[in-house]
C-alpha cells in the first residue's frame, strides 16, 4: 500500500460500501445513526455532554497515555481540510497498515514523512506503540514512538498482572466474569504492547457488585464511581484502571440496542465462572460499541484497525452478524465500517465517501470530541443555536422523557431525592465550569452554522 492510496486528490470511483451522507455527527451509515444513535441530554432532548461520563466515572487515563480527550482539536471537531492534513494521514494509515500486516515501510518515502506531525496525529488515536512498531521494521528510530512503545508494554504488563489478581478473586468468590473490549483485542495484535490500552473493561455479576467493590478495595484499589453508571470504575496506582461493567451498554445507548443486550447472559460461553462470547458476538459488540462513539461524539482510528485486526484474526460466519446485526439496527453500519477497515488497511481504493467517512474520524481522536457531539445533536434534533444551549440546562423530571433513564443512571442521589431536581442544573453547570467542559461546548456551539 501506498500513502497515495487516501489522498483527498485520489481518484478512485469505488462504491462498494459507501455511506449515505448524514447530517448527524458525522457521515451516516445508511440510516444507522437514526436506528442506533445514542441521544441523550435534556428534557427536550438535548445531547449528553461529557457531563454523563464524568458522573458514571470517566477515567481520562486514555490522556495520560497519550489519547486526547476531545476538548481542545475537541471543540472544533475537524482538524482541516488541508493538503497537509490528508498527507499525515496517508501516511499514517501507510505506517499502520506495515505494522499491523508484517511489512517493513520503505524507509524512503518515511525519509519525506513528518514524523512529528504523525506522532501528534497518533497519540490523539492512541496508535503511537503500532507506528513505532513499524518504524522499528524499517530500523528507523525515533525517540517519541520508542518511548511510545515502552509506555504501551509497561502499561500492558501492569494492567494483567493486576487483571490475573483481580479475577483470580471473582473465581474464588464465585462472581461469573467475562472480558470485553481492548483485553481480548490485545492479544490478537502481531506484537506485545501494540495495541494501547488505558484500561480494562470486564462484564461480571451485577447481583455481586457489593462484592466486587469488597475485593477491588482489599486488592488496594481505590473506588472512584459505584453505582452511578452501567459500569463501576476503580483505579490503583501507578495506571490501573478497571471499568467493571455491570451491563454491557448503558442507558445513553439506543434502546434497541440495550434491550438486545439485556439478556447476554444466554450467550455466554465456558464453564465455570470465567466467560466469554462467541467470536460473532464479541464482534457484534465491538460493532456496537463503535457505533455508539460513532454517531455521538465520534470514534477514532484505532477502532479500524481493531475491525481490521479481528477480521483478520478471526474466521466468523457472516451470515449469523448479519442477521444479529440487523436486530440491532445496525446492519449497515456494520456492513460499511467493515469494507472500510479492510479497504484502509490492505491497500484498497476510497470512495469520496469513503474518505468522508476517515476524514470524520480523524477528527474525532479516540475519545470523539464535543464539537462531534454538538453537531450531532443539533443535526439530529433540529436545534438551533439557542435552543441546543437551553436545552443543555435543563434535565428531564418525566419518566416518559427518553432521556430520564440516563440522567437517574448519572445523579443517582438527585434522582432519589427528587425535590432537589431544581439544584440539577446549577450543580452540572459548576461542574463544567470547573473542568472546562463548558467553555469547551460553547466554543463549539458558537462554531455551528
Amino acid at each position: 500500500m501506498t500513502t497515495q492510496a487516501i489522498r483527498k486528490d485520489s481518484s478512485a470511483t469505488d462504491s462498494g460500501g459507501a455511506m449515505a451522507d448524514g447530517a448527524a455527527g458525522g457521515p451516516a451509515t445508511g440510516g444507522s445513526a437514526t436506528a442506533g444513535g445514542a441521544t441523550g441530554g435534556s428534557a427536550t432532548g438535548g445531547g449528553v455532554t461529557a457531563d454523563g461520563a464524568a458522573a458514571g466515572g470517566a477515567t481520562g487515563d486514555g490522556a495520560a497515555a497519550g489519547g486526547a480527550t476531545g476538548d481542545g482539536a475537541a471543540a472544533g471537531g475537524a482538524t482541516g481540510d488541508g493538503a497537509a492534513d490528508s498527507n499525515i494521514t496517508a501516511d499514517l494509515v501507510y505506517l499502520l497498515s506495515c505494522a499491523v500486516n508484517g511489512k517493513a515501510p520503505d524507509a524512503e518515502l518515511i525519509a519525506h514523512m513528518n514524523l512529528e506531525a504523525i506522532f501528534d496525529a497518533s497519540e490523539r488515536h492512541m496508535l503511537s506503540a503500532a507506528v513505532g512498531v513499524a518504524l522499528r521494521q524499517a530500523d528507523i528510530h525515533n525517540t517519541d514512538f520508542e518511548r511510545a512503545q515502552v509506555r504501551a508494554i509497561r502499561r500492558s504488563v501492569l494492567l494483567e498482572s493486576d487483571h490475573e489478581i483481580v479475577t483470580k478473586q471473582l473465581e474464588a468468590q464465585g462472581i461469573w466474569h467475562m472480558p470485553l473490549k481492548g483485553v481480548v483485542m490485545q492479544q490478537l495484535y502481531p506484537i506485545y504492547g501494540m495495541r494501547e490500552m488505558s484500561d480494562h473493561d470486564i462484564l461480571f455479576d451485577a447481583t455481586r457488585a457489593d462484592d466486587v467493590r469488597s475485593i477491588m478495595e482489599k486488592l488496594g484499589f481505590t473506588t472512584k464511581s459505584f453505582g452511578k453508571s452501567h459500569h463501576d470504575v476503580y483505579y490503583k496506582k501507578p495506571v490501573s484502571n478497571f471499568e467493571m461493567h455491570r451491563v454491557v451498554f448503558g442507558p445513553e445507548v439506543d434502546k434497541q440496542v440495550r434491550a438486545y443486550y439485556q439478556d447476554i447472559d444466554k450467550r455466554l460461553l465456558g464453564k465455570g465462572c470465567e466467560k466469554h462470547l462467541s467470536p460473532e458476538d464479541f464482534y457484534l459488540v465491538m460493532v456496537a460499541h463503535e457505533h455508539k462513539h460513532y454517531t455521538f461524539k465520534g470514534t477514532g482510528l484505532r477502532s479500524l484497525l481493531d475491525i481490521y485486526v479481528y477480521l483478520r484474526e478471526v474466521k466468523l460466519d457472516m451470515d449469523y452478524v448479519v442477521s444479529e446485526a440487523h436486530k440491532m439496527g445496525l446492519a449497515e453500519f456494520e456492513k460499511t465500517n467493515r469494507t472500510l477497515a479492510k479497504r484502509l488497511f490492505s491497500g484498497g481504493k476510497l470512495s469520496e465517501k469513503d474518505q468522508k467517512i476517515l476524514d470524520y474520524i480523524m477528527s474525532s481522536g479516540v475519545y470523539g470530541t464535543i464539537g462531534n457531539q454538538v453537531k450531532y445533536t443539533m443535526a439530529s434534533k433540529g436545534y438551533s443555536k439557542l435552543r441546543y444551549a437551553l436545552s443543555r440546562f435543563f434535565v428531564p423530571i418525566s419518566k416518559k422523557n427518553e432521556n430520564y433513564e440516563a440522567f437517574a443512571a448519572w445523579y443517582p442521589f438527585f434522582y432519589k431525592h427528587k425535590l432537589l431536581l431544581p439544584v440539577l442544573p446549577f450543580y452540572r453547570t459548576i461542574r463544567a465550569l470547573k473542568n472546562g467542559k463548558f467553555a469547551a461546548e460553547a466554543q463549539a456551539i458558537m462554531r455551528q452554522e
